[in-house]
């Protein structure tokens, strides 16, 4: 079998995303803080890029210098600068013409100018404050505490094995093992801790959570440690009659000693979690202004850019008989300002898609905003797709991680976006709004005897919406509520 070598010639279409493109699309999936973050990446790696103050001075001389100064540049070294930019775009014969008067300029909001000085201010109620973890508050009574330096030591293992709810994680055999002493000492030094604030602290389960609570709270009534020791099942399941069965007491008596158990904390320990909670910042305003609702866009804390003028006093002083290393600061400079350039351009052309995404959900849920959370449509990502014509990926990127701010509240803007359920009437309606309305119908029942899911059926088809019993049981489970033996008050 011989081999050779040949060559062919063959044409095919291939479609490669350019970088301007790639960096449109990462922006566009950004959240606001993200965004954020990557501006002030991009301002760190790019000399060019600085935020423009809101008390600059005549911007317009400032820009049409510039402008000269990158026009004579070009006339200089034109062969170079149509190759480069020809790699970089692909399209015509290779010149990017670049609008310095646009892209010099800071870039401001989309839409709706909105002036924020009308607006709340910043008040000290509502700056975040540090507040001590479970830890540092253990571990400060612990130096308050009438313990030798071994038990702090010992104490400080336990502290530091808690969860987030405050109970050990660790056995004592493996703390005695790790301080080398007997499983009863570390027993004797869990008991002192055990008796910190806040109560039912260092508990391993959650009966000895609440004998610890019941204890340290003084509660007199020892049917409480009885059922707690006992009976801690049947209390999960609200079956007082079967305690007061088995105790042979009034379910009165019972009754009350479940009230003394309810007002015990469970997790004791939450109360000091770490987790810190951030506020929402909207990315889009929905203002009602008559009959319509105007879109604004929120740009407080985002940096407006602009390319920086330092490089005009730089090129001004490269002569016309350049070296190498003054042809070499040429083009890292020309390579900058075309990277400062897209970025400018992809974050007008995201703000500019939001404006349009806000504005048709606004269009296509008007009920919505309206009337409330009852009349919410229907709605998928494609409806929203062919009204701004745009593909669907375009879509899902906008509304993940975005949020809309209006009258009605704080929605994510995927929020909007639902499946629908058949009414009886043959008319449609949003998932979202029968959840609304099971929620509605539990909030109004009788505490003591509250609806099955058979009956919240029935009462759905009343008010016409027919859904299976399974699919109320699926609603009930997402929005948070519990069975109706659960939800059951018997005093």
């Amino acid at each position: 079998m011989a081999f050779e070598l040949k060559q062919n010639l063959r044409l095919s279409q291939q479609l490669i995303m350019t970088p301007q493109l790639q960096q449109a699309i990462k922006l566009l999936q950004l959240s606001r803080l993200e965004l954020v973050d990557t501006i002030n990446q991009e301002m760190e790696e790019n000399p060019l890029l600085e935020e423009a103050s809101m008390d600059e001075g005549n911007e317009e001389e400032v820009h049409a210098q510039a402008e000269e100064d990158i026009q004579s540049i070009e006339r200089e070294d034109t062969a170079k600068a149509v190759e480069r930019t020809e790699e970089l775009t692909g399209e015509g014969d290779g010149r990017e013409e670049f609008d310095w008067n646009n892209y010099l300029e800071d870039y401001g909001p989309v839409g709706v100018s909105y002036d924020r000085k009308d607006s709340d201010a910043l008040t000290l109620d509502n700056v975040f404050t540090e507040s001590p973890s479970l830890t540092e508050h253990l571990m400060w009574q612990m130096k308050l505490s009438p313990l030798n330096r071994e038990e702090v030591h010992i104490g400080s293992q336990i502290v530091g094995n808690l969860d987030n709810n405050g109970y050990l994680c660790a056995t004592l055999a493996e703390i005695a093992q790790l301080e080398n002493v007997s499983e009863e000492y570390v027993e004797a030094v869990l008991r002192k801790v055990q008796e910190f604030d806040p109560p039912g602290i260092a508990a391993r389960n959650l009966q000895e959570s609440l004998l610890i609570q019941s204890r340290m709270l003084g509660v007199k009534n020892p049917l409480v440690e009885i059922i707690i020791k006992d009976h801690l099942k049947d209390l999960e399941l609200k079956n007082y009659v079967h305690i007061s069965r088995k105790l042979k007491v009034p379910i009165r008596e019972v009754e009350i000693a479940v009230l003394l158990i309810s007002n015990m904390d469970p997790k004791p320990g939450s109360m000091y979690s770490e987790e810190k909670v951030q506020p929402i910042i909207p990315d889009v305003y929905v203002v009602k202004s008559g009959d319509e609702y105007k879109i604004i866009l929120n740009d407080d804390g985002l940096p407006r850019l602009r390319i920086s003028n330092f490089y005009r006093e730089i090129m001004a002083g490269l002569g016309s008989h350049e070296s190498s290393e003054e042809k070499n600061g040429k083009k890292y400079i020309r390579d900058k300002v075309q990277s400062a350039t897209w970025l400018i351009k992809s974050i007008q052309q995201r703000q500019k898609t939001i404006y349009k995404v806000a504005e048709s959900i606004v269009k296509h849920q008007r009920d919505f905003f309206d009337k409330g959370i009852n009349f919410l449509k229907p709605l998928v990502l494609r409806n929203i797709a062919d009204d701004v014509e745009m593909h669907e990926s375009t879509i899902s990127r906008v509304v993940t991680n975005k949020y809309m701010h209006s009258h009605r509240g704080i929605f994510e803007m995927k929020y909007f976006f639902g499946s629908s359920v058949q009414r009886t009437s043959g008319e449609t309606i949003a998932s979202k709004s029968v959840k609304e309305e099971i929620k509605q119908l539990i909030a109004k029942e009788d505490p003591k005897k509250p609806y099955s899911d058979c009956e919240i059926v029935d009462l759905l088809k009343g008010r016409g919406i027919d859904i299976a019993r399974r699919t109320v049981a699926k609603y009930r489970e997402m929005i948070g509520i519990l069975p109706s033996s659960k939800r059951k008050k018997y005093f």
